[in-house]
């Protein structure tokens, strides 16, 4: 017998409640699975996926919906709705775009960007934190950073870090010195770019903070970090802008190989 799953608690955030309503007029039509995914132009999987929250929808599909369930624009109402809300369940899937984006943006102002990191720089991240469990935090960064470098299809990884992100000693001075060296070694790795915005670029798009974008199948998401939390954005239009934020930012940022050079100076202040 097919197992028969619980539907999500559509008062969690709105993205449960577009996956609970997506089952409710489904199950209520009297539609499988399989017969929604041919609506939806869609794998049953995909469906199956986006009733239990794994997978978030297109706008292309939610359209399709309403013109099968004639609702008007309520499933692509409830999709920009659920796009602009915050969620609390945000990290749990900017984690899972982040195994799955075949193109990895990051601009960071404060820390080295997580892909990028020594096990021990991680570690004294996790320390300075708030964590009270900080053992499992620490694994939970290296799964991620190990589900994003060692998958079979390795992404492409752009990254623009702020100067001071290399004079901040995290760690202590051998901590810092062992970073430096990796960030030299990965630089040189074909599927990475690494550029160092300098001090001498003044006043930048940067300084609002630290902002990824990730590219995945038929579209981009960004993130925009902040204090005590982030911002998961799927958004065309947002994206679009976040998207346009990062270039500016890498227009104020020194080569590749002058990149190198600055981190090479900073390098040699631990000789």
């Amino acid at each position: 017998m097919p197992i028969v799953r619980d539907p999500l608690d559509p008062k969690i955030s709105m993205w449960h409640f577009l996956a609970f309503y997506m089952r409710w007029w489904r199950e209520k039509e009297g539609l499988s699975l399989a017969q929604c995914g041919q609506i939806m132009s869609a794998a049953r999987s995909t469906v199956c996926n986006m009733e239990a929250g794994r997978q978030r929808p297109h706008d292309d599909q939610m359209r399709l919906l309403d013109k099968k369930y004639k609702t008007g624009v309520l499933f692509q109402l409830l999709l920009w709705y659920a796009r602009t809300a915050h969620d609390p369940d945000w990290f749990r899937q900017y984690s899972q775009y982040e195994t799955e984006g075949s193109c990895l943006r990051y601009f960071h102002g404060q820390a080295v960007p997580l892909p990028l990191q020594t096990d021990e720089y991680t570690w004294a991240l996790v320390e300075a934190s708030t964590s009270r469990n900080r053992e499992d935090k620490m694994a939970d960064r290296l799964a991620r950073k190990k589900a994003i470098l060692e998958r079979e299809s390795v992404p492409d990884i752009w990254i623009l870090l702020d100067e001071s992100v290399l004079i901040r000693q995290v760690g202590g001075p051998e901590v810092m010195k062992a970073q430096l060296v990796h960030l030299q070694k990965m630089a040189t790795e074909p599927n990475v770019i690494l550029r160092v915005v300098p001090f001498t670029a003044g006043a930048t798009l940067g300084l609002d903070g630290s902002l990824q974008i990730i590219s995945l199948e038929g579209r981009d998401i960004a993130y925009a970090g902040a204090q005590g939390g982030g911002r998961l954005i799927e958004s065309p239009s947002e994206v679009r802008a976040a998207a346009d934020k990062f270039d500016r930012i890498g227009a104020k940022a020194a080569s590749e190989d002058g990149s190198l050079d600055i981190i090479q100076q900073y390098l040699e202040r631990y000789e």
